[in-house]
């Protein structure tokens, strides 16, 4: 079987690794950054190349790393290692597990890693293009760094091919000087590399077999071994713990903003900025500092959004303004205004030119065009019409302890201060009601719903039923401040 140019026939992504280092119940490769875990991010670059196979290769906590995949790629081949450890047992299962679900695989095969998020499709396509392009039995991705550290050395012979990858600890100190390090990430040609790990053993000090000595045997067997070496070290960075984690985190949105500045969005602060993979915004679009954009949120050109605002799977239309808020699973129209200090949970829907206020809360509502909830109240459960108006403090009293109901509010509406709806109910079309008003039961269209209950003041209660505190002495005051103006003004008559 032949592949497509620069497509290759499998791609095997590792991770079985236990993560110690990550101190952690939660497997390394699950660990988010950019709003997918590092395996999902591996798994999408491997899925941009369109291979006809796909395998990952688990092992430590198996059962949730396998679900995770599977959650985010069902049609990814999970296999498991068994006691035999090493990058090169890992690559043998995961060739042996393809070749079970199909032919042999041939071609090319490319083996990357589960905790590298940042690595790019067109760095991958560039790897294997140039191992077909020679030929190559191995080709492995290549970077320079200026403390190499602990990474394994790149040995090239003067014709610039690879005749071996050697581990520092195993390193001369000629060996020790190269800044050219392994990074892991490999193209083989499959024929070879399934011949090479069966000829791979554990006679090491770690009793493991490395998929490194695949390279000296293809070596030894004659085939072209070289190594494609690239600029950003970034891409090939894997993370063993939580600072190496950040570290990573950093620069993917460092890279993700830059990105979106370039197609013409315009972030003010960059490094209060956080913006996931997944995130869409237009051009003309203007992010404030402290904002934080999840998940599948779309911004439509000419909104701001922000300050200190987070805004999960929050689809935003064109020209409106968000500020200080925090929302998720919702939709927000053209021209609306949300803001300062709104709660959106998920179901709201704001029409077109509506708004939702300061300190108001909503969830399961849907707002009409021009319709207004500006000032602190919450709104749950409730459909209310266009260009209505909802005074504040305003309750939509939607759980009777056991179940929860929804109300309706019409067109042109305009309801009073500290309102209470105690659903269900529905509010007809050009309603109104007082302030103070407890809604229990339905309005009809045009009608004034009031509570009528008249104000009732008995007089001196404080000062015979509080002495001596702070208000009886002030009520005191008043008394006798307004006891000596009407004598005076007897006096004067």
């Amino acid at each position: 079987m032949t592949t497509a140019a620069n497509v290759p026939s499998a791609v095997i992504v590792l991770a079985a690794g236990a993560g110690t280092r990550m101190k952690s119940a939660t497997p390394k490769v699950m660990h988010p950054i950019g709003g997918r875990s590092m395996v999902e991010h591996a798994v999408a670059v491997a899925r941009e190349l369109d291979p006809k196979n796909l395998a990952v290769v688990v092992r430590h906590q198996r059962d949730k790393v396998a679900e995770h995949v599977s959650a985010f790629d069902s049609a990814a081949t999970i296999v498991d290692q068994d006691d035999i450890p090493g990058t090169g047992r890992a690559v043998e299962v995961g060739l042996l597990g393809l070749d079970a679900e199909d032919s042999e695989v041939e071609g090319t095969v490319v083996v990357t890693y589960g905790d590298v998020p940042l690595l790019k499709t067109e760095t991958l396509r560039k790897l294997i293009a140039f191992h077909e392009e020679g030929k190559n039995a191995v080709t492995v991705l290549t970077t320079n760094l200026d403390q190499p550290g602990s990474y394994g050395r790149i040995v090239r012979n003067e014709a610039g091919e690879v005749t071996a990858i050697v581990e520092a600890k195993d390193a001369t100190p000629e060996q020790l000087a190269i800044t050219e390090i392994n990074s892991g990430i490999y193209a083989f040609d499959a024929k070879v590399l399934r011949d090479s790990l069966t000829r791979v053993t554990t006679d090491n000090a770690q009793g493991e077999k490395y998929i490194t000595d695949v390279l000296a045997i293809a070596r030894q067997d004659g085939f072209r071994t070289l190594a494609l070496d690239i600029d950003d070290r970034w891409e090939v960075e894997g993370a063993n713990d939580r600072v190496q984690l950040a570290q990573l985190g950093r620069k993917l949105n460092e890279r993700l903003t830059e990105m979106h500045m370039r197609n013409g969005v315009t972030i003010v602060d960059p490094e209060s900025t956080w913006i996931d993979v997944t995130v869409t915004i237009e051009n003309d679009v203007t992010i404030l500092p402290g904002t934080h954009l999840q998940g599948t949120t779309h911004i439509a050109t000419g909104s701001v959004v922000g300050p200190d605002t987070t805004l999960k799977n929050v689809k935003v239309g064109e020209n409106v303004k968000i500020s200080r808020t925090e929302g998720s699973d919702s939709e927000i129209a053209a021209d609306a205004t949300v803001g300062p200090f709104a709660y959106l949970r998920p179901g709201t829907k704001l029409g077109v030119k509506g708004k939702i206020g300061t300190f108001v809360e909503t969830k399961n509502t849907e707002i009409g065009n021009g319709s207004k909830l500006p000032h602190l109240s919450y709104a749950g459960d409730v459909t209310i019409g266009e260009n209505s108006n909802i005074g504040a403090a305003s309750v939509f009293v939607n759980y009777d302890g056991v179940n929860k109901h929804r109300s309706t509010v019409g067109n042109n509406v305009r309801m009073g201060s500290d309102n209470m709806y105690v659903a269900p109910v529905n509010v007809g079309d050009g309603a109104y009601s007082g302030a103070g008003t407890v809604i229990r039961k339905d309005v009809p269209a045009g009608a004034l719903a009031i509570n009528e209950a008249p104000q009732r003041n008995i007089e001196r209660w404080v000062i015979e039923k509080r002495a001596g505190t702070e208000a009886a002495e002030a009520a005191l005051a008043a008394e006798a401040k307004g006891s000596a103006s009407s004598a005076k003004e007897s006096d004067n008559q």
